[in-house]
């Protein structure tokens, strides 16, 4: 029987505090895939001089955790992730060195201390802001009727497993027309329940197509406005830090 290989080297130091944050992902920086932001996160946290907690083993990494990250191509002023550190820091001060650190684009917006619970927990619906582009908005209010009439909506997506059919009008909680200050552009609001497989904007909008024909002239720009705990009475979506914050203080 071969040898156990062990790994070489002092254990890694011990966690002593857990981060959470906030940030943002605007402009051209909302084309970057989940794998860009890691690799920039990484490069990031060392020039800002973060002192980072590894896992154990022959490849150790960053205990790094990524929550609900929002698809390529989507803008988003609320995205999250959690950091653990071998020495107590100053949240305020990681939030200004890892945003100076970033490039501009991935903005960090908030950094504080995890309390206990897990951050996944907590993010159960997402706020969205769909801006359509050469869409009068009675058109679209028309379009978003019609879906909502509906006991169910069903699209077909392409997982790794291969393509899968399911409900999105379930998931939607409310959706919402306005008229956009520029001509020619209605803007949708919507809260989407997290759910499993999660339904995303695109999804929306494929049955959007799929019900009422709707067809932008150009891609509509999607961005996801807030994700946390959802209040059902009112189709709101909470601060998912606040209960991090409040233990804090602040």
């Amino acid at each position: 029987m071969a040898r156990q290989r062990v790994p070489e080297g002092p254990p890694p130091e011990p966690a002593v505090q857990k981060l959470r944050v906030r940030y943002a992902k605007r402009g051209r920086l909302r084309f970057s895939s989940t794998r860009d932001f890691q690799r920039a996160l990484e490069r990031a946290l060392r020039r800002a001089g973060v002192p980072m907690a590894f896992s154990a083993g022959f490849h150790p990494h960053p205990k790094i955790s990524y929550a609900n990250a929002a698809p390529t191509g989507t803008a988003s002023e609320a995205e999250y992730f959690e950091i653990s550190v071998t020495e107590r820091v100053d949240p305020d001060s990681v939030r200004v060195a890892l945003g100076d650190a970033l490039p501009d684009g991935l903005d960090i917006l908030q950094v504080v201390e995890a309390e206990p619970g897990a951050l996944a927990d907590r993010l159960q619906a997402s706020d969205w802001v769909i801006e359509f582009r050469g869409v009068e908005s009675g058109e679209l209010r028309r379009a978003v009727d019609q879906l909502l009439a509906l006991e169910r909506a069903e699209v077909t997506r392409t997982f790794k497993t291969g393509p899968k059919t399911f409900d999105v009008r379930s998931a939607v909680v409310s959706m919402d027309v306005s008229t956009s200050p520029r001509p020619d552009c209605a803007i949708l609001r919507m809260v989407v329940r997290h759910t499993t497989p999660a339904v995303r904007p695109d999804d929306v909008l494929t049955a959007l197509r799929a019900v009422t024909e709707l067809a932008p002239p150009t891609p509509p720009l999607v961005t996801r406005l807030a994700q946390g705990p959802l209040h059902t009475a009112t189709a709101g979506v909470a601060d998912p830090l606040a209960a991090d914050k409040d233990d804090d203080g602040a």
